[in-house]
């Protein structure tokens, strides 16, 4: 049922953070990556390369991971 809801929300929003979805989805970072990393099996999303930190050593790993949904 939530792999339905991730690809939902991924279509509608088409590039967005790990830290994001599991803000939006109330649920665990490592949980999503499963479910990401089986539609990224499935071709129907990409990791992008993480957005760089200045160095603050702040950041949540999780924000600078980054999915986008992928269009056919």
């Amino acid at each position: 049922m939530i792999l339905q809801q991730l690809q939902t929300y991924l279509r509608t929003h088409p590039q967005t953070s790990l830290e994001e979805l599991a803000r939006q989805f109330q649920t665990d970072a490592d949980a999503l990556r499963e479910m990401l990393h089986l539609l990224i099996r499935k071709g129907r999303v990409r990791q992008l390369a993480g957005k760089q930190c200045s160095g603050c050593h702040s950041c949540a790993p999780e924000s600078l991971e980054l999915y986008e949904w992928v269009t056919k």
